[in-house]
């Protein structure tokens, strides 16, 4: 990216392309910011599709869901694109490096569908430990069997949670209120000590949390903090701990996570070797992008392990909850350049109030080398304007940094070139810059 692939704007967002039919409340909502939504009767599959799309027409925001793929190309042909807003929580359809290589934000909503997948996980476990499904699959064979073989409470059965996040966390307490005791693991600090302050048993590695547990459930993302894969998480000697157990134990695995922390054919293994003795998925290695797709269950007809279509988050309750959500997050970096929910850096907020009598606010995007965010405050300097506050965030894994500047007055298009050309130099980086937007926060 040189200079003058900036992404340069002036006010608030305008126009906003909705993929992969999140709520209709979202278009409602962002039409009432004056965001004008355009929803396509058919999303896109391919990369040539979303491209031609693009390029039709300028759009500055991008919403969708979590099976469209984001790439460099996508977002070359989309100039004028300052954010791409998942209505979801997983990330793993966008490519981040090259969103951030072109000052493309990426936010998500991380709150709005936990419940929905809580109480999910929660009446799978009562239904895998007391095998209620296999229950139905005998009964359409007209097999009438009561048998108490190998059917369990779950009252003082412990529950394992790999992934103490927001999910994580509500499932734990649900299963606490059952009488459950929980363990979990979690390989970041913070979590660890919600989880122990919380009176919950931390297990320090994957094989001690399959042993102690009953119930395994599954909450992790598709990159640890660190930004590692967790593809291939989980090996088959950690299912083979769960046949550990000196006790009768349910031995329930569950994944409503993603779908390529474990091998298809791992599991099956461990069921069919019975180190898990039922296990219930609601996520797949590959998905297909529309249900009309071709596609192949790699557990089908298995007569112990039970499948859901990533049905998580899918209640009439969940969607407007996440339209809601996305919509106020757009508001935000709308209106006033405030950022939350930003994947570069969870859990972080970066923005000004609105009570802080600002009236004029500069954004940028810009490269985390030194000299660069001198340049902005220089590019202010010669613009004749004070600068009447700041705030500033690194995202040191992506290599960029945004600031929200409260300026007394507006910097001009020459203004703006200068800031880009005068950090491309200041740097010797000439894509310092990566994208700046003015907003006037009394019109």
């Amino acid at each position: 990216m040189n200079q003058q692939n900036a992404r340069v704007g002036v006010g608030p967002f305008r126009r906003a392309l909705v993929l992969e039919n999140p709520d209709p409340l979202l278009d409602a909502h962002l039409a009432a910011i004056g965001i004008a939504c355009h929803r396509p009767e058919v999303t896109p599959t391919d990369e040539a599709g979303l491209v031609r799309l693009l390029e039709s027409d300028p759009y500055d925001l991008l919403y969708k869901r979590s099976r469209v793929q984001v790439t460099e190309r996508v977002l070359d042909a989309a100039p004028g694109l300052f954010g791409v807003m998942l209505c979801c929580i997983g990330d793993d359809s966008v490519d981040k490096g090259a969103c951030a290589s072109r000052g493309v934000l990426v936010t998500n909503d991380p709150v709005s569908n936990g419940r929905s997948v809580a109480e999910l996980v929660i009446g799978e476990i009562l239904c895998l430990s007391r095998r209620v499904f296999q229950a139905a699959r005998e009964l359409d064979r007209h097999e009438f069997r009561k048998s108490q073989k190998q059917r369990f409470e779950v009252q003082g059965k412990t529950l394992g949670i790999l992934g103490l996040g927001n999910i994580g966390k509500q499932v734990a307490r649900l299963g606490q209120a059952l009488g459950m005791r929980v363990a979990f693991h979690d390989n970041r600090d913070v979590a660890r000590e919600v989880g122990i302050t919380m009176g919950w048993e931390y297990c320090p590695t994957l094989h001690s949390l399959f042993a102690s547990a009953d119930i395994v459930t599954c909450h992790v993302g598709a990159h640890d903090f660190n930004g590692r894969s967790n593809d291939g998480l989980l090996q088959p000697e950690h299912f083979a701990a769960m046949s550990e157990k000196e006790h009768d134990s349910p031995r329930v695995f569950l994944n409503l996570a993603r779908g390529s922390i474990h091998s298809a054919e791992h599991l099956v293994a461990a069921v069919d070797e019975y180190h898990v003795e039922v296990a219930m998925v609601d996520v797949f290695p590959e998905e297909p992008a529309n249900a009309e797709d071709e596609w192949r269950n790699p557990y089908a007809a298995h007569p112990r392990i039970f499948a859901t279509p990533h049905i998580g988050a899918s209640t009439l309750e969940a969607q407007p909850r996440i339209a809601r959500h996305v919509a106020a997050t757009t508001q935000r970096l709308s209106q006033m350049g405030t950022l939350r929910n930003c994947v570069f850096g969870p859990n972080v907020e970066v923005g000004l109030e609105a009570s802080d009598g600002v009236d004029h606010v500069l954004t940028v995007v810009h490269s985390n080398r030194r000299g660069t965010k001198k340049a902005v405050d220089d590019a202010v300097y010669h613009a004749g304007a004070s600068n009447l506050m700041s705030v500033h965030r690194d995202f040191h894994d992506y290599g960029i940094a945004y600031e929200v500047v409260a300026i007394d007055r507006q910097l001009d298009d020459d203004g703006l070139h200068r800031l880009i050309e005068d950090a491309a130099s200041l740097t010797g980086d000439p894509s310092a810059i990566r994208a700046v937007r003015r907003i006037d926060l009394n019109r």
